[in-house]
């Protein structure tokens, strides 16, 4: 295989263009070739198979759509309190919004994982870990609420950006006065973290 870091990063960035765009049977080497404007056939040098692609994709997009750290510590010299959850939960969501062809990738690999059993465990393990990884950051920071206020949380952002990511116009108006998708955030954190103990 070939080992050119460069052109294997551009290469898995083109995968997950392809995938976002095309879907997992679209995710050909062909078209990964044809994404990244080289020479047919170079993908094939990089990775074993599709599911070597897939899970370097899966490593990519996790890479790509993480917290920028220093962001994360100027947010944490802030008071430890559903404020400082509502800021978590914009930048969540302002990353989704600017790397919105990495979560419709995301979103992708899990609709396959729902047909592949080996690209099922593995993801799962992987998300997992992310929702742990929330948790012990929750708990470590001080923030309000615990695991069950991290998970509840996790799977209303979940729904939040899946519905304005992929059909927007479903949560237009709902909620007279409230916008989408920031107002809808601040919602959820209001309803979902506990009020601050007298």
């Amino acid at each position: 295989m070939a080992s050119n870091p460069q052109r294997r990063a551009a290469l898995v960035d083109a995968g997950v263009e392809v995938l976002a765009r095309e879907g997992a049977r679209g995710l050909t080497f062909r078209a990964v070739d044809g994404e990244a404007g080289v020479p047919v056939g170079t993908a094939s040098n990089y990775f074993t198979g599709r599911d070597d692609l897939l899970r370097q994709i899966d490593v990519r997009l996790h890479e790509r759509l993480a917290p920028d750290p220093a962001f994360v510590a100027r947010l944490l010299e802030a008071p430890k309190d559903r404020s400082l959850i509502t800021a978590f939960m914009h930048d969540l969501m302002d990353r989704a919004q600017r790397d919105r062809t990495g979560y419709l990738g995301l979103l992708e690999m899990r609709l396959e994982a729902t047909r592949r059993p080996e690209l099922r465990a593995s993801y799962t393990k992987t998300v997992r870990g992310d929702l742990e990884d929330g948790m012990e950051f929750h708990r470590a920071a001080g923030l309000p609420g615990g695991d069950e206020t991290v998970t509840i949380l996790y799977l209303a952002m979940l729904g939040l950006i899946l519905e304005h990511l992929t059909l927007p116009g479903v949560l237009d108006g709902v909620l007279p006065g409230v916008t989408v998708p920031d107002g809808l955030v601040d919602r959820i954190v209001t309803t979902i973290v506990p009020h601050p103990e007298p």
